[in-house]
């Protein structure tokens, strides 16, 4: 899966991150974004775990945004914003280990019966004569 860089888009925002006084008149936070029809080699499958993996981070447009604020210097934090959007791509990728049917021990089914007859004449040992139940 590749994205090629004229799919990248970014603007700088007004950071609500590190900064002091300057955080309200230098724009440090990077927003990239980068549409899901732009990048090669999606397949329907990595696709759709891109969109699960993406949750909020995917607009209606089907468009990703990825935002960094980590720092107070915007070349490290559009580094940062790439470096989370390749994360993303490399999690999407990475195949799910396939889930296999568990049966339980014998000594873990002994135990549960055993528990089960011990909580049942526990309940047994408090009832009052006559009472059913």
């Amino acid at each position: 899966m590749r994205v090629p860089g004229w799919a990248l888009r970014w603007r700088a925002v007004r950071s609500s991150g590190p900064g002091g006084q300057n955080v309200n008149k230098v724009a440090s936070k990077v927003e990239l974004r980068v549409a899901l029809a732009c990048i090669d080699g999606l397949t329907a499958r990595t696709g759709a775990r891109l969109r699960l993996l993406a949750g909020a981070r995917l607009t209606l447009g089907e468009e990703i945004v990825v935002t960094s604020a980590l720092t107070r210097d915007q070349g490290r934090n559009l580094d940062d914003a790439v470096a989370k959007l390749q994360g993303l791509l490399v999690r999407a990728q990475a195949l799910p280990r396939p889930r296999r049917a568990t049966t339980p021990s014998a000594g873990a089914v002994r135990r549960r019966l055993s528990d089960k007859k011990l909580a049942g004449a526990k309940k047994r040992g408090r009832r009052v004569d006559g009472d059913e139940g």
